[in-house]
């Protein structure tokens, strides 16, 4: 569904990434893993078009979308759950939701959206009238996802999804994902908590200093000694 070819992309003369080559095959979860400054963020800025790199090639559902503006990668389907979260403070519950489902491919299956998405989520359905401001961070994490959802994607890229939350929390997030990928949903997950990501991905990429220096299945990843070592401080 989405394949990245020999991609590099610069800040001024700092480069974060460094001829990345990479495929996230339809109905899978790919992990991006590395430590904090390895160009993980990069390149989910890259691949939604808030980052234009400097040469190489992003093609979605065969189509070559290096260049195009951040909307029109939205709404060929490609979502975003950012890091941070990042809802709108000051819209409550119900008005972020909306905001998510103004794109074009959207409109028409918006309020069938938001209903699935209260049902996913019924503690946003309880608080639909609530400044989005004045939720949990777990909450907002579920606001964050369900906007996604409302601009009706065909793939989630997940910024840190767990960056901040506790550790129950994590966990629902985390089966949030699996949920959705059982459901069809083609997830790109970046996230620094590398054991989780591994264990629930079908496939994962290893970033250092911008490059992949491995890649594989998930669960082989995990049980490499050279990721145990580096990551998981085995």
């Amino acid at each position: 569904m989405l394949s990245i070819e020999n991609l590099d992309l610069f800040y001024g003369d700092a480069q974060a990434l460094d001829r990345v080559s990479l495929e996230v095959p339809r109905g899978e979860i790919v992990a991006i893993v590395g430590a904090n400054g390895a160009g993980k963020s990069s390149l989910i800025r890259a691949i939604a078009g808030i980052e234009k790199s400097r040469s190489g090639k992003i093609q979605f559902k065969g189509k070559d979308i290096s260049g195009l503006e951040s909307h029109q990668i939205c709404n060929l389907g490609i979502g975003q759950v950012a890091e941070g979260r990042q809802v709108f403070p000051t819209l409550n519950v119900e008005e972020n939701l909306e905001m998510g489902g103004l794109l074009q491919r959207a409109r028409a299956k918006a309020k069938q959206t938001m209903a699935e998405v209260y049902a996913m989520f019924p503690p946003l359905a309880e608080r639909k009238g609530q400044l989005a401001g004045t939720l949990s961070g777990g909450e907002q994490q579920m606001l964050a996802i369900g906007r996604c959802l409302m601009g009706n994607p065909d793939l989630i890229m997940f910024d840190e999804p767990s960056l901040g939350l506790a550790p129950l929390v994590v966990q629902e997030v985390l089966r949030t994902i699996r949920t959705l990928n059982e459901h069809g949903m083609t997830v790109l997950l970046v996230e620094q908590n590398v054991a989780v990501s591994l264990k629930i991905s079908n496939h994962a990429y290893v970033l250092e200093n911008g490059s992949v220096v491995m890649s594989g299945p998930g669960k082989e990843l995990l049980h490499d000694d050279r990721v145990r070592q580096a990551y998981l401080g085995l």
